[in-house]
């Protein structure tokens, strides 16, 4: 990156967001030390205006910002920051600086295929994931198919919780079916936007 800290007396704003809810957790000023820094260690880094030196997020709290990507603006003078969080990122102790709870769970689902095709790729012994790929498409089918059969019994003469216990096991063998064939959620998403007609 080619970035341009005399725009701003050598300080460029870093936004940073949540590797996977993709909410904004909080907006802070590197120069090019701070930046150097965040780099080789993984951590955010930034340079504190108010006590004149370099401030890692978290070196008290413990709360730091484990650094997933950064990019750089059009203009090479603002960094996006997506980071892992570690705890709740405002010293209020709120979820973001902005004051929101810092959750999107359907988001989550984009985390079970990134662990499920972790699983996929390390097929550890003992894990029923790593069994579910050793017994083949035709067995993982089936499995979608027992789940789908148990979420209608639940819908139509079960409980609210035994149906959302049943379609959570099926959304999660349909995962498990979809990694097998190299397929991520985002192929089944484009289908259905490729239908939607809105």
């Amino acid at each position: 990156m080619n970035l341009d800290f005399n725009k701003m007396d050598g300080l460029i704003p870093a936004i940073i967001q949540d590797n996977t809810t993709s909410k904004v957790l909080m907006l802070g000023f590197m120069n090019e030390e701070a930046y150097n820094q965040s780099v080789a260690t993984g951590k955010v880094t930034f340079f504190s205006r108010t006590k004149n030196r370099l401030w890692v997020k978290g070196e008290q709290s413990g709360n730091f910002l484990n650094i997933v990507t950064i990019a750089d603006d059009c203009d090479n003078d603002t960094l996006l920051i997506k980071v892992n969080p570690v705890g709740p990122v405002c010293h209020t102790g709120a979820d973001t600086c902005f004051n929101e709870k810092n959750e999107e769970p359907m988001l989550f689902l984009k985390s079970l295929q990134d662990f499920i095709d972790t699983r996929h790729k390390e097929m550890p012994e003992g894990s029923y994931t790593t069994s579910l790929f050793n017994s083949g498409v035709n067995r993982m089918a089936q499995k979608v198919g027992e789940e789908a059969v148990e979420t209608v019994i639940e819908a139509t003469n079960g409980t609210e919780k035994g149906f959302i216990y049943e379609a959570s096991d099926l959304i999660y063998h349909l995962i498990v079916l979809c990694t097998s064939k190299g397929m991520r959620l985002d192929t089944l998403a484009n289908e259905l936007k490729s239908r939607h007609k809105g």
